[in-house]
């Protein structure tokens, strides 16, 4: 399983400056922002929902614009 976290580029166009304004802006602690925003698999995946809905309320944005999933490529056999 894949995801891919869109956090810096929600961040961007909205003129927040880093993770310490998003603090401010969502409540949330550096570690918790920094499991979205690092995107790396294994980090995202321990992320909470909660944490997610935070991050959604905070950027105007859905589940889906914050995070996606990206299917693994299928091997075929044979080929």
């Amino acid at each position: 399983m894949s995801v891919k976290s869109n956090l810096p580029v929600l961040m961007a166009a909205q003129k927040i400056k880093g993770v310490t304004e998003l603090m401010e802006l969502s409540g949330l602690s550096r570690n918790a922002i920094n499991r979205v925003y690092d995107d790396r698999d294994e980090k995202i995946n321990t992320t909470s929902l909660k944490t997610l809905i935070a991050l959604c309320d905070s950027l105007n944005c859905s589940l889906s614009d914050l995070i996606e999933y990206v299917p693994e490529q299928k091997k075929s056999d044979g080929q």
